[in-house]
């Protein structure tokens, strides 16, 4: 039962000139906010929410006191009969004529968000909340607006990625995108916080079970020793993914941006791009025959890798050049699993989890390498990663120089 009360006060403070501002004050739940409304008077001229005689303009000044009360309640009204609580501010909201509008197209602030994505270089992020538009576009089209979004409404397009093949965690993934969007709604202060559909939608009842490809050790040696001399189209991917998985599954992105600086006495530094954990890690012979491999081409540029051509490219060019590598490393990657007779789709992300894998088969303590490449948060990698000294991480990595 929502309970507010509107009363017309004065503020107590007079100001320099002696008056005092008028205010309308609503009382909800043992909070009271003061809204100025604009007038001033005398403290004598003031008596039981009104105006006195005394007061120049009186008659007219009172008539609007009554209207602005007469306002404030019927908004209390209006909330009442739809059933939706309120906080101060968004009452204030309303009563400043400052409306949230739910008649927002959901699809014309996606693309708003995705253009701003797309001009920020987040180029990933934009492709994400694209494919979430356009599978919204599919189900109810370009029109619906944000007070059609129901838990209903989220049920019903739950079923229809089901009817589409969609399994849990395709089905979480859509729902987080656009309950992302939702929130950025919210916090700009396009739509009110109320009625909110994720609360009572539970994007954690889709329970998502873990999808890690690892290589098994033998597959492993297989793929470290592909023929690949009719295939030298092959080598960049084959360095990208040895060195990741000797790299202790360094990820694709700190291997963009890995520069000869981070390269000093025989280790590796850098920062972990997710995480933004601190790595320092020993440079095993492997490692070392890579980056030689590197440092003879004498590329006029810092980076490590030929991914990032140049030093000088603003964000959306690092994006789209990630995403051209990345996608052309995967493709040649499963080339050389087809070359090395290993049935799974290799990926990047396979280096990473063959990693810890590998070490695990090998005797290595779990709770050193802490199955981490198959967590979802990688938070929890980074934590298990700081328990344990780098010289002992090194030792189980110098299992890889004799395999």
């Amino acid at each position: 039962m929502i309970r507010a009360t509107i009363k017309i006060v004065l503020d107590g403070k007079p100001m320099a000139n002696g008056k005092h501002a008028v205010y309308l004050r609503i009382l909800k739940n043992r909070k009271q906010k003061k809204i100025s409304l604009g007038l001033y008077c005398l403290k004598t001229h003031f008596d039981n929410e009104a105006f006195t005689k005394h007061h120049p303009s009186y008659q007219t000044e009172n008539e609007i006191l009554l209207n602005l009360k007469s306002r404030a309640l019927k908004i209390i009204r209006a909330f009442k009969i739809n059933g939706q609580d309120f906080t101060l501010n968004e009452f204030e909201d309303e009563f400043r004529g400052i409306k949230k509008n739910q008649n927002i197209k959901v699809i014309d602030f996606f693309k708003e968000i995705i253009e701003e994505m797309t001009r920020a270089g987040r180029i990933s992020n934009a492709k994400a909340y694209n494919d979430t538009k356009n599978s919204l576009i599919k189900f109810k089209g370009k029109h619906f607006v944000f007070k059609d979004v129901t838990p209903a409404f989220l049920e019903k397009y739950e079923v229809f990625l089901r009817e589409n093949g969609n399994k849990n965690g395709g089905i979480a993934f859509r729902m987080r995108e656009f309950r992302a969007i939702f929130n950025k709604a919210r916090k700009r202060k396009i739509i009110p916080k109320e009625p909110y559909p994720f609360e009572d939608y539970k994007i954690s009842k889709l329970k998502i079970e873990a999808n890690k490809i690892a290589l098994t050790l033998e597959e492993y040696k297989r793929i470290k020793s592909v023929d690949l001399v009719k295939k030298p189209h092959l080598l960049e991917a084959y360095n990208y993914f040895l060195f990741s998985v000797y790299t202790r599954g360094m990820n694709f992105q700190d291997m963009m941006h890995l520069k000869w600086s981070n390269i000093r006495n025989g280790r590796i530094y850098y920062t972990r791009s997710k995480t933004k954990g601190k790595i320092n890690l020993e440079i095993i012979p492997p490692v070392q025959k890579i980056l030689d491999y590197y440092k003879a081409q004498n590329r006029p540029t810092e980076y490590v890798f030929p991914i990032l051509l140049h030093t000088d490219l603003s964000p959306k060019q690092i994006a789209y050049r990630k995403q051209k590598v990345l996608s052309r490393y995967n493709s040649k990657l499963k080339e050389i699993a087809k070359l090395a007779s290993v049935d799974k789709r290799l990926s990047s992300y396979v280096a990473r989890h063959s990693f810890a894998t590998i070490l695990k088969m090998k005797g290595a303590s779990i709770e050193k390498i802490s199955e981490m490449m198959g967590h979802t948060d990688v938070s929890i990698t980074a934590a298990y990663l700081k328990e344990f000294a780098d010289e002992d991480l090194d030792i189980e990595n110098r299992i890889f120089i004799d395999l």
